[in-house]
């Protein structure tokens, strides 16, 4: 099955990927993640990502491509794959369809997580990322067991530059902006799945997943 994740930030996509894994063992392609890897290993890609992240700019096309590109190519992707935060632009939604085609392994269904401002921002300001492995909390709706401490991995959490209101209405402006056409474009297709992402964790999560079990 080949499946995408869209939404904004602190709509829910990295919990919803975490669920959808454990459930399908699909491999799972995140920006994000690759983003952060590349940040906390210091290449020159992860440091040219680091300054458009703090600035709280959306990564250039360009970077995102190829990073995405270079992850397909890896034999686990030919069983299917997991889309979360990709594509974010026009221009990505336009050569990932070229990529999936060369792969055989077209989009099957956009999964679009909506939420409103209200319940986005104490997802965002109160959300805790593990430095190691990357499990995300929030503290007031999904707190780590001991505080400041990952329940995963023992790592350390971290409250990350960007997870400030000032930023979270960039990110909201940019995203409307940039990924409006990219719904657009898979709705010609009939393959965008809308879901109220400000609902509990359990209800949203079997919404996607009664929409996944069609393409399974």
């Amino acid at each position: 099955m080949n499946i995408m994740l869209m939404g904004v930030a602190g709509s829910g996509k990295g919990t919803m990927a975490a669920k959808l894994l454990e459930k399908y063992d699909i491999p799972h392609i995140s920006t994000g993640n690759m983003f952060r890897a590349a940040i906390a290993a210091q290449t020159e890609s992860g440091k040219l990502v680091q300054s458009y992240i703090e600035s709280g700019k959306l990564v250039p096309d360009e970077v995102t491509i190829a990073m995405v590109e270079e992850r397909l190519k890896q034999d686990d992707c030919l069983k299917g794959y997991l889309l979360d935060g990709f594509p974010r632009t026009l221009l990505q939604a336009e050569v990932f369809e070229f990529m999936a085609a060369k792969i055989n392994h077209p989009v099957q269904a956009v999964i679009n997580l909506t939420v409103q401002l209200e319940v986005l921002a104490p997802r965002i300001t109160g959300r805790r990322t593990c430095e190691k492995c990357g499990q995300i909390y929030n503290i007031h709706n999904l707190p780590p067991k001991v505080e400041g401490i990952c329940d995963v991995c023992g790592g350390n959490l971290k409250h990350r530059k960007d997870d400030t209101i000032e930023q979270l209405t960039v990110r909201l402006n940019e995203h409307e902006t940039n990924t409006k056409p990219v719904l657009a474009f898979y709705r010609k297709h009939g393959l965008v799945h809308d879901v109220d992402a400000s609902r509990s964790v359990d209800v949203v999560f079997n919404e996607i997943d009664e929409i996944v079990r069609k393409y399974k």
